[in-house]
């Protein structure tokens, strides 16, 4: 039991310090119109950055409803940030793109994310620079292995690029 002790504690600390230096590298800073989103909506824009995507498949990404996709859809939509278009290879299906002004809201606060980033790296040698590399990287592929042990099909599978992790 004692092992298990020690992991809740480590737990702990862990979550709290991610906590704490999320609202850090946040604070203060505001990416304009993408800040000002609800996280839902954020986390939809974000998942549509780069390419058009299909309505379930941004729902299994998110792990909520499709009918909650739909209305988050409707509302970003309404808000001229993201369009649906037909799907190439299938026209009868509709996919959600990121509208012009969509894109360019979510490559400022790309570009706001990584110049955060850059700050507090900076502060930091290349090796410790490295280390936290390394303790992230463990911990998206550890975060990886529980939640392919808690799905009941491969379509459930949650997939970081870890050379790309958004904070």
């Amino acid at each position: 039991m004692p092992h298990e002790n020690n992991l809740r504690a480590d737990a702990e600390t862990i979550e709290e310090l991610l906590h704490s230096f999320l609202d850090r590298l946040a604070g203060g800073n505001h990416d304009g119109e993408a800040i000002d989103l609800p996280l839902a909506q954020l986390r939809l824009c974000n998942s549509l950055f780069g390419k058009a995507r299909s309505m379930s498949s941004i729902s299994r990404e998110l792990g909520t409803s499709l009918s909650a996709v739909t209305q988050i859809a409707d509302r970003l939509e309404r808000a001229g940030l993201v369009k649906r278009v037909p799907r190439g290879d299938d026209r009868r299906v509709r996919c959600l793109e990121l509208t012009d002004s969509g894109a360019e809201m979510m490559r400022r606060h790309a570009e706001n994310r990584v110049r955060r980033m850059a700050e507090v790296l900076a502060r930091l040698s290349t090796p410790q620079r490295q280390t936290v590399a390394d303790a992230f990287t463990a911990l998206v592929e550890a975060a990886d292995e529980t939640v392919d042990r808690k799905t009941t099909s491969n379509t459930m599978k949650i997939h970081y690029d870890t050379a790309k992790v958004r904070i």
